[in-house]
């Protein structure tokens, strides 16, 4: 998917939204463990009732890998699911990959050949040979980690050096890494969102992947206010605050108000 494709489903839909598919089987709702493919079928509910109102999903690998042959099938099925239902759904796999290059390449043929993202979410710390082979596929995107939300963030990203936080080193570092804002965005957690400011003083016009609204605390308004740009600039993700919602048997019906009540709100945020 190329940036105007992007950018063009976040004007068409009024959203930047992207719901995290952390399909955790120990919190699936009571009437979808009947079935053979509970994942499955509970994605697909929460699709349906969600599509209309997200720019974008992110399954997040380790909830499938953890189930083996199995948990891989309901990641494929889901991925070509979406490609049915709304083919201009930005997919990101959320996987944290990143190794030296002979692995990464694999890693990236992986997600963007045999499983079709649109992108996937690659760690730094082991420099430019462990992210370049993602950065070789035509309309795919490298997701960098850069800021994340969790409390372990504060154990490396923020060591400075040179009156420069380490985070900063990452971004700044990474642009000269073959990546541009066509095939490259960053992770900013939304509870680190009064960072987005100084973030886009260094790339004003990169697109940043945003988790962390909604059940971690973040606040759509605070990253609205600091991280927006010309072109939007922003996929904010939600996950357990949406998919998770209810536990009932009409939990995809409250995730379809939920995403629609975060779309709403992003839709009074957008200038484009």
């Amino acid at each position: 998917m190329t940036r105007q494709q992007l950018i063009q489903n976040i004007k068409n839909k009024k959203s930047f939204l992207c719901v995290g598919l952390d399909s955790d089987m120990s919190k699936l709702p009571q009437c979808v463990l009947k079935y053979d493919e509970p994942i499955w079928e509970f994605n697909k509910r929460i699709i349906d009732s969600t599509y209309k109102y997200a720019i974008a999903y992110k399954p997040n690998v380790a909830f499938y890998e953890s189930l083996g042959s199995k948990g891989w099938q309901a990641l494929e099925k889901t991925v070509n699911y979406i490609r049915q239902v709304d083919p201009s759904i930005f997919i990101i796999a959320d996987a944290k990959r990143g190794d030296i290059g002979n692995t990464s390449k694999q890693y990236a043929k992986a997600f963007f050949e045999t499983m079709d993202f649109d992108a996937v979410t690659v760690a730094p710390y082991m420099g430019k040979d462990s992210v370049s082979p993602f950065l070789q596929f035509e309309g795919k995107w490298v997701i960098l980690l850069a800021l994340t939300s969790n409390e372990g963030a504060y154990d490396f990203q923020f060591i400075e050096h040179d009156n420069e936080h380490l985070y900063e080193t990452v971004i700044k570092t990474s642009e000269k890494w073959g990546g541009n804002t066509d095939n490259m965005m960053y992770v900013v957690g939304a509870t680190k969102a009064e960072m987005l400011s100084g973030i886009r003083q260094i790339i004003p016009d990169s697109f940043l992947l945003v988790p962390g609204v909604g059940a971690q605390g973040g606040s759509l308004a605070e990253v609205c206010k600091y991280g927006l740009n010309n072109d939007c600039g922003l996929i904010v993700n939600s996950s357990r605050g949406i998919i998770f919602a209810s536990k009932d048997d009409n939990f995809d019906e409250v995730a379809g108000i939920k995403a629609m009540e975060l779309r709403d709100e992003m839709k009074s945020y957008l200038n484009i």
